[in-house]
């Protein structure tokens, strides 16, 4: 059975290549998608990847970071849809090799405040 950072791996390989049949592999076919900003929950494979094929283009994603152990597991990935950016957090739920919940955070990139630069350094 695979680990969750092979599975985490594989999901962003499926979603830069818009292979929508790899990506339902690796979704329980009961798994759960919420995305807190906006409210909504996806209930089931079915739903996730058909919310997938119909998005008006999917992001280019740059993972930055994959990490946890056992049954959690987070990613940090920037996300380019075109001219816009937008960073991402994924944490990511699996049981028995399988996504069984995913939980998306988004963020725009913003410009830091001049106050803080005496302490910070940019990345």
């Amino acid at each position: 059975m695979e680990n969750g950072r092979s599975i985490v791996e594989k999901f962003w390989g499926a979603v830069d290549s818009n292979d929508f049949a790899a990506l339902g592999a690796l979704y329980a076919e009961d798994a759960v998608q919420e995305w807190p900003q906006s409210g909504e929950r996806v209930v089931g494979r079915a739903n996730i990847i058909a919310i997938n094929q119909s998005y008006p283009g999917l992001p280019v994603a740059t993972v930055r970071r994959v990490t946890g152990s056992d049954d959690v597991w987070v990613s940090e990935v920037s996300l380019s849809y075109g001219r816009d950016r937008y960073e991402c957090v994924s944490v990511f739920e699996v049981s028995g090799g399988m996504i069984v919940r995913e939980t998306d955070y988004f963020a725009a990139p913003f410009e830091p405040p001049q106050w803080r630069s005496a302490w910070t350094e940019r990345s």
